[in-house]
């Protein structure tokens, strides 16, 4: 696999969990969805807003292009409907990003500004989207456990279901014959 197949298979696999994730927040009732939970960001839903936070810095850091929120915590989105336009347009942007990248791409180093404790940072970008989509999973992580909390289950935002589903990154299913 090429290391550029890689960002675009997390890309891809970053918006399908997105989408299990704001299918799962739109069924809850929005006391539910808003209520604080002494989560790291407190409710689901600044939870979802932080997600979409650090997607928009780190995008405007790779490209160049948009504004950075002014804080980590901000809520860009108050309601789950503009949340969620908002979502899908910044996936489809990652999507699109990443399909330009190749292996010289991912290799060049660029410099960004860092928020907490300011500094000048420069580092290659394939180590920075590595990051940036871990981030993102940490945080949908904190998202899964608390749908869990609120409704008892979670859909799974699990890579290799998403694998397995999509044909990415080799996998196959093949039903078992009945020993």
């Amino acid at each position: 696999m090429k290391i550029e197949d890689r960002y675009r298979d997390l890309a891809a696999y970053n918006a399908w969990a997105n989408g299990r994730l704001y299918d799962a927040a739109a069924a809850l009732p929005d006391d539910a969805y808003r209520s604080d939970e002494r989560a790291f960001f407190g409710s689901l839903h600044r939870t979802m807003n932080h997600i979409l936070v650090g997607d928009t810095i780190w995008m405007a850091r790779f490209t160049g292009d948009g504004t950075r929120p002014p804080a980590l915590d901000a809520v860009l989105h108050d309601d789950l409907p503009a949340l969620r336009a908002a979502r899908e347009a910044m996936d489809a942007r990652i999507v699109a990003f990443v399909e330009g990248l190749d292996a010289a791409a991912l290799a060049r180093t660029f410099s960004y500004r860092t928020i907490v404790n300011p500094s000048l940072v420069t580092q290659p970008l394939a180590p920075a989207l590595d990051h940036f989509f871990n981030h993102q999973t940490h945080h949908r992580g904190q998202a899964h456990a608390l749908l869990t909390r609120l409704t008892g289950t979670a859909p799974s935002f699990d890579l290799i279901a998403f694998q397995r589903e999509s044909g990415r990154g080799g996998a196959s299913i093949a039903p078992l014959s009945p020993a």
